[in-house]
């Protein structure tokens, strides 16, 4: 496919920029020649990628003459602020993944879209340092980072351990209410789902997850995150290559494309194979 026929280019990020005051999505239509593509930036951390398939449909939904679209979701980890085995849940890997999106397209269909925002846990990734409240300088005494899990659970519930669990069982009761959403609206069960691919986390948070969706955990992607880490916004796309490839999906299985990214949000999006 020519670039030249990409009406709309929609890319997520889940970790920093290269560049400060740096539009990546229009970056990313420029050096794929897709100059008549409208260029769509989405920073929702890990739950941009899932998300992405609703931006498309809505702007299709909204223009009519838009009829091929490009989803790239790509995470590069920002190592100085970031580390890759001990800030997250999981490894933290660099990686990419894209989707071409045809309006009417027979197969591989997108379904339906929903999400669930708490702003309440807003504060629960954030670097105090290096914004516009608190720019970088020369003077800082320390290096600034973003904090350790432990040490972000213990500094944002004040100590309070009860806290910190009902947010951690909060976080899986939420996947389980965001897919039962998307099944409802497309008039199907959890039973009726092929397979769940969830960003890709450690071994306890997929055991938790097929435990509170009630599910078989061989239906999850838990072996391809065990394989290769975390890819941030890129993770389910990355994973619903990888599955198609192997043989794992066949022609009408619906397949759940979940995720949860700080801010906080718990996104699903169900597609038909």
């Amino acid at each position: 496919m020519e670039p030249g026929r990409v009406d709309l280019l929609v890319v997520a990020i889940t970790d920093l920029a290269e560049y400060l005051y740096w539009d990546v999505a229009a970056a990313v239509q420029a050096r794929l020649g897709a100059h008549r593509a409208e260029a769509v930036l989405m920073g929702q951390a890990c739950s941009a990628g899932v998300l992405a398939f609703d931006t498309v449909a809505g702007k299709f939904a909204t223009h009519p003459d838009y009829r091929t679209a490009v989803i790239v979701a790509a995470n590069r980890v920002c190592e100085p602020y970031w580390d890759r085995a001990g800030t997250g849940t999981s490894i933290s890997s660099d990686g990419a993944a894209a989707a071409v999106l045809v309006r009417d397209h027979p197969d591989r269909r997108w379904l339906a879209t929903e999400v669930i925002s708490d702003g309440r846990y807003a504060g629960f990734m954030k670097m105090d340092v290096g914004g516009t409240a608190r720019p970088f300088t020369a003077a800082e005494p320390d290096r600034p980072a973003v904090a350790g899990l432990a040490d972000r659970l213990e500094e944002f519930f004040g100590g309070d351990g009860r806290a910190a669990y009902r947010f951690a069982t909060t976080v899986q009761a939420r996947n389980r209410t965001v897919l039962e959403r998307a099944c409802d609206r497309i008039g199907t069960t959890i039973d009726d789902v092929a397979r769940v691919v969830y960003l890709n986390d450690n071994r306890a948070t997929f055991a938790e997850l097929a435990a509170e969706l009630g599910i078989p955990l061989e239906l999850t992607n838990q072996e391809l995150a065990l394989d290769h880490g975390h890819f941030g916004a890129a993770d389910q796309i990355f994973c619903l290559e990888r599955h198609l490839a192997r043989g794992d999906l066949a022609a009408g299985d619906v397949v759940a494309l979940m995720s949860t990214g700080s801010g906080m949000h718990w996104a699903c999006s169900m597609l038909s194979i």
